[in-house]
């Protein structure tokens, strides 16, 4: 079966579809990972997006059980590929790619040059798009809804028993980021992004506010739990997202990236050293204010754009890229025995 992917500027592109086939709107977007589809596909900062990989071999390794996923479900609103494989080669593999798209109902094309795409991207920003299988839609802004409720979980749940107590504000939460957590000895109460979690009268040690998508001005209630964690002078770990929400919090402010980052070899320096990570990352906007009493931890090496904030004497930092690293590089991982240092000992 046939379809177009639409741009907001009139450029169309034909391709074969291999998804489920029906239209969607979204924010055309583009990552440059190589591998970790599944997971990326499954990360809720995705939602509401038309994702254009750049890396041609896309479902060669097929699609493991969902233990290994990054949420309970497909994120993304359409996916565009260069070159689909069909034939899986991998001892997890439960499924093709294709059949993980139809079965939740996700449309997906191969238009073989994805690379003209991404070079229009590039230059004209991030912009609306659509996928038409068989009937023509209008183009829709997802940045113009609260995607962080739409991927937010709906109740309370607690993960791991350890000697520290930690809330996490889920945005859109990875579910390494609850992973790493739990590794370093915390017992994790997760909330939905709008709880009061001072209403609830449960003691804690630390706050963590997790990736996410969209404008993270629409996250209203998550910025004032954050102001009144500062108030509290409660350690805070803010993650993509949440690094947003933190300056937000503070006073700071935050705009739109023309194209955004999103793969897993984003460069990043810690500011006042020669010291530069490698990333995952997967965001469309960026702190553009710092706040008061804050410096800048990291800097992106490519565009010089914000990737973390620390406070020059409470325990509160944050950082742009996904320090979990599911899928990508391990050279951030560190962060989350930082947050454990700052945590109060008992």
């Amino acid at each position: 079966m046939k379809g177009k992917l639409i741009l907001h500027n009139g450029m169309e592109m034909e391709g074969e579809s291999f998804g489920f086939p029906r239209s969607v709107a979204g924010e055309v977007v583009f990552a440059t990972g190589m591998v970790g589809y599944p997971e990326s596909l499954t990360d809720p900062s995705f939602a509401g997006q038309i994702l254009v990989y750049t890396y041609p071999l896309i479902g060669n390794y097929g699609v493991a059980n969902a233990k290994s996923w990054e949420s309970d479900k497909l994120q993304v609103s359409g996916l565009v590929v260069s070159d689909y494989i069909d034939t899986p080669s991998h001892y997890t593999s439960k499924r093709t790619l294709r059949e993980w798209l139809v079965a939740e109902k996700i449309p997906a094309l191969v238009v073989k040059d994805t690379r003209l795409i991404t070079q229009t991207l590039r230059t004209a920003g991030s912009m609306l798009g659509k996928v038409v299988i068989e009937e023509d839609l209008e183009f829709a802004d997802p940045n113009k809804r609260n995607l962080v409720s739409e991927v937010s979980t709906k109740k309370v749940q607690i993960f791991g028993k350890g000697k520290y107590h930690v809330v996490l504000i889920d945005c859109g939460t990875k579910r390494n980021i609850v992973d790493s957590l739990v590794a370093r000895g915390m017992r994790v109460t997760v909330v939905p992004w709008n709880t009061d979690i001072f209403a609830k009268r449960f003691r804690f040690d630390g706050l963590v506010v997790s990736n996410g998508p969209g404008d993270p001005k629409m996250a209203g209630a998550a910025i004032k739990t954050v102001k009144k964690a500062m108030a509290r002078g409660i350690p805070i770990f803010g993650i993509c997202l949440g690094n947003q929400i933190l300056a937000l919090a503070a006073g700071g402010n935050t705009s739109k990236l023309k194209f955004g980052h999103r793969g897993q070899n984003q460069p990043c320096l810690m500011v006042g050293t020669e010291r530069c990570f490698l990333t995952t990352q997967n965001h469309g906007y960026a702190v553009t204010k710092v706040p008061k009493g804050f410096r800048q931890w990291f800097i992106n090496a490519n565009d010089q754009t914000n990737e973390g904030l620390i406070h020059k004497e409470r325990p509160w930092f944050s950082v742009q890229f996904h320090p979990e690293a599911t899928p990508g590089p391990w050279d951030t991982t560190w962060l989350f025995d930082e947050f454990l240092k700052r945590l109060p000992k008992a």
